[in-house]
């Protein structure tokens, strides 16, 4: 069975195309004339055509040859420039990191970790990807994310290092019947318009928690915290917030008087894979910055 043809033999056909004299080409690949002619049978074989004809001055390429050279020569230099990216890519001084994060923590821990890892890794690269926690999981998977911010912790091969502990409240327009109460019950949102997140999202599965059997009335939904607030300032409900969300649009935010009413944000990635370098150092940078409170 014929071998497949190699990077290295390609190389060999342009420097045969260049010089046009096997002696002269087997010298600046620093191999053997035999070797090389060897080299220049075996992928005319392989291609099924006669590429160069010899003579007493060198060998030269026909018609078929120049095509040959063409695509040896595409297909060489953008294997190449693969491997400068990659290598680019996996530099864990230079490299680059896919950090997914959710829509909540774009202005406050997102910009606070980006500064601290940008003063400690200057060259990193990160691009960034804003979506839900559902999508998050699933870039994870994908591989079109190695990092992400979230909440609540994965199930499955996830990795965990918490950041961040969030007060949850109530947020209710300024002027509101609840707006004076130093704290307030699930039970004591009974009857109210209730704004929050689509179901399915991590901080919808923690709402429904905290206010099972409140008989919540969804008047809206939104999949972004700060929409959710701004609706509440605009009079259209109420609705559980993290407590640095609350205040923003003319609210006011009053403590949850409920077990588990906080949000534990945290970075998680994959541990069924490896991490690339540039992924592990933000990572370690990480861990020892930690936490974010």
């Amino acid at each position: 069975m014929m071998a497949a043809v190699q990077i290295e033999d390609l190389r060999s056909l342009l420097a045969l195309g260049e010089h046009e004299h096997v002696t002269e080409a087997a010298a600046s690949l620093g191999t053997s004339q035999p070797t090389l002619s060897r080299t220049l049978s075996r992928l005319e074989a392989e291609l099924g055509a006669r590429l160069f004809e010899r003579d007493a001055r060198g060998a030269h390429p026909n018609p078929l040859g120049e095509l040959a050279l063409a695509a040896a020569g595409d297909i060489v230099a953008r294997y190449d420039r693969l491997r400068r990216d990659l290598a680019t890519l996996l530099d864990p001084d230079s490299g680059t990191v896919r950090l997914a994060f959710l829509d909540s923590m774009a202005t406050s821990l997102v910009p606070r970790l980006l500064r601290d890892f940008r003063g400690a890794a200057p060259h990193i690269r990160v691009e960034l990807r804003q979506e839900p926690g559902h999508e998050i999981l699933r870039d994870l998977a994908l591989g079109a994310a190695e990092l992400a911010l979230i909440s609540p912790r994965p199930d499955g091969p996830h990795g965990w290092l918490a950041l961040q502990r969030q007060r949850l409240v109530l947020a209710v327009p300024a002027g509101h019947r609840l707006a004076s109460r130093r704290r307030i019950k699930p039970a004591d949102v009974a009857g109210e318009d209730f704004v929050t997140v689509p179901a399915g999202f991590g901080f919808r599965t923690l709402v429904d928690e905290l206010f099972a059997g409140a008989g919540l009335r969804i008047a809206f939904e939104s999949e972004d915290l700060a929409t959710v607030e701004g609706l509440v300032g605009a009079g259209l409900g109420v609705a559980l917030v993290p407590s640095r969300v609350a205040g923003v649009s003319n609210t006011v935010g009053i403590p949850l008087a409920a077990a588990g009413a906080e949000r534990v944000v945290g970075l998680t990635w994959r541990t069924d894979r490896s991490l690339a370098p540039a992924a592990e150092r933000l990572l370690a940078f990480v861990r020892t910055a930690a936490p974010y409170d």
